[in-house]
């Protein structure tokens, strides 16, 4: 594809580096911007640079956050004794859009994939496993994606939480597919199947 400029080239190479961008699309995106008024263009820049150095991890939870602490864990309205296990960020927008749940969450940043050598110190375990003892946790449910490597995890998870015979862990109903992903799932589906979850019981 030939550029009548390297500015464009660049900026057309580095749109095409996002996920689901080609190269065609990234030359109509980078063609837009160039017409655009010059402060749409600059606010673009700006909300992405202020995203990417600015933007924090909540201390408890793992979860996208402004601040040391995220809204919905400084929420006094969200049910605490809930705690509510995903795999990803993108899991908790998933759930949230349901409207269907009301405690906290635990974002664990992956799964447990000895291929991608992916093992469980590598992902926020310890931290769920220090949240338990003095707190007012009462349940805790894996919403972990029904893949191999999420049924990996949510194992390791239930053998570690049986420390805890005080907390009920339960999983999310098998309105997902197998082999599914929580995000992709839709509305109503994944609701239900928070709704509908399934006590695990003790060994």
């Amino acid at each position: 594809m030939e550029f009548p400029s390297k500015l464009i080239e660049n900026a057309v190479g580095e749109l095409a580096k996002l996920p689901g961008i080609g190269r065609k699309t990234a030359l109509r995106l980078t063609l837009h911007l160039l017409k655009a008024e010059t402060e749409a263009t600059s606010s673009l820049a700006e909300a992405l640079a202020k995203m990417r150095f600015e933007i924090t991890y909540c201390q408890t939870c793992h979860n996208i956050s402004d601040t040391e602490e995220c809204s919905i864990c400084a929420n006094k309205l969200r049910d605490h004794s809930l705690v509510c296990v995903v795999s990803d960020i993108r899991d908790v927008i998933a759930i949230e859009n349901t409207g269907q749940y009301q405690g906290v969450y635990h974002v664990l940043g992956g799964v447990i994939s000895p291929i991608e050598g992916i093992g469980p110190s590598d992902l926020h375990i310890d931290s769920l496993l220090k949240r338990i003892p003095d707190s007012e946790i009462k349940e805790i449910i894996l919403a972990i994606s029904p893949t191999m490597e999420g049924d990996t995890t949510a194992f390791f998870l239930s053998r570690k939480l049986r420390e805890f015979p005080e907390v009920h862990i339960s999983t999310i109903a098998r309105g997902i597919p197998m082999g599914g992903e929580l995000e992709y799932a839709d509305e109503i589906t994944l609701g239900r199947s928070i709704v509908e979850r399934t006590r695990q019981a003790k060994a």
